[in-house]
């Protein structure tokens, strides 16, 4: 049974909107590690400035073109805040780790979150745990654990916070992934949840900058730093770049890929944004994985791929 060549056009302009969602997505530790490299910007005010200029940007958006969008059910209220507390802290751990380990490890690492998906989904939501996603846990925590050096002991003493980091932005990535499943089958818009997490998002990283009495690692500490963080025009141009393309853009052209190619299809083809990001950062900023690191991201790849296909065939 041969395609018909309307069919095959509508493949690969998805093809092609997936893969250009995948780079789109792979400026984002770029652009981060831009910013905590030329202007020493703290990674939580960063992040706060992100998720405060995302949420403005979508919101003025939405109110111009869909109004209707802006609306949220009462009872999903403490759903979307939990769900932008766990952002929060994704967002905080995944900026500090690219401040520390670098764009091209903090990406790859951020791609054991897959292991951990299947890990909470068989524990909470019941869910299988054949060999194959058994075997890809077990990849993805080893080259997570490669990557991060973390098999040496003299690492946990000078890069801790690396590490630590590293791992935990993985984990919360999974239990954000989760969460948006959820958000789904409780029949949310994403563009609805996507502009009202952020707002939460944007809340709870004021507080986490701001908490008296406590410090954070890469947090403001005063309302002046936080308000002031000593950029020059062009610092502003990148962040406003940052919140504005590989956020919005990115998200976007990833949903009108879900629109051409099955969504297992297109989170396969997302796995290739570690892949950018590492090619992008060796040219900005110098920036090469060892030889143990470039065995670790491949376990982690292959760890994804496993599990997309594992999910493919169980579908």
């Amino acid at each position: 049974m041969t395609v018909s060549t309307p069919s095959k056009e509508r493949a690969n302009r998805g093809y092609l909107i997936a893969v250009s969602s995948a780079f789109i997505l792979s400026l984002t530790g770029i652009l981060i590690r831009y910013l905590t490299t030329h202007y020493q910007l703290p990674a939580l005010i960063l992040a706060f400035w992100r998720a405060l200029i995302v949420s403005v940007t979508l919101g003025i958006i939405l109110a111009l073109r869909s109004r209707d969008l802006l609306k949220l059910p009462r009872k999903d209220l403490p759903y979307i805040i939990i769900y932008g507390f766990v952002l929060a802290v994704f967002n905080s751990t995944w900026t500090l780790s690219v401040a520390v380990n670098g764009a091209a490890s903090a990406t790859v690492m951020v791609y054991c979150s897959a292991a951990f998906t299947a890990l909470l989904a068989w524990i909470f939501l019941k869910e299988s745990l054949g060999a194959g996603k058994l075997l890809a846990v077990v990849l993805s925590l080893a080259g997570c654990v490669l990557v991060s050096a973390a098999y040496k002991p003299e690492s946990w003493n000078s890069n801790f916070l690396g590490i630590a980091t590293g791992i935990l932005a993985g984990l919360c990535y999974a239990v954000y992934s989760l969460m948006g499943r959820s958000a789904s089958q409780r029949g949310l818009n994403p563009w609805t949840t996507l502009f009202y997490i952020f707002v939460f998002d944007a809340v709870f990283l004021l507080a986490f900058n701001l908490i008296p009495g406590v410090k954070i690692p890469g947090a403001a500490g005063t309302a002046n730093l936080l308000i002031w963080p000593g950029m020059d025009w062009l610092g502003w141009g990148v962040l406003i770049v940052l919140a504005a393309v590989p956020t919005l853009l990115g998200f976007g052209t990833y949903m009108v890929s879900l629109s051409y190619l099955p969504s297992s299809v297109v989170n396969l083809i997302a796995t290739l944004e570690p892949f950018f990001t590492t090619v992008i950062a060796y040219f900005a900023f110098g920036e090469q994985l060892t030889p143990i690191q470039f065995v670790g991201g491949f376990f982690i790849i292959i760890g994804v791929v496993i599990t997309r296909l594992t999910e493919m065939r169980r579908l």
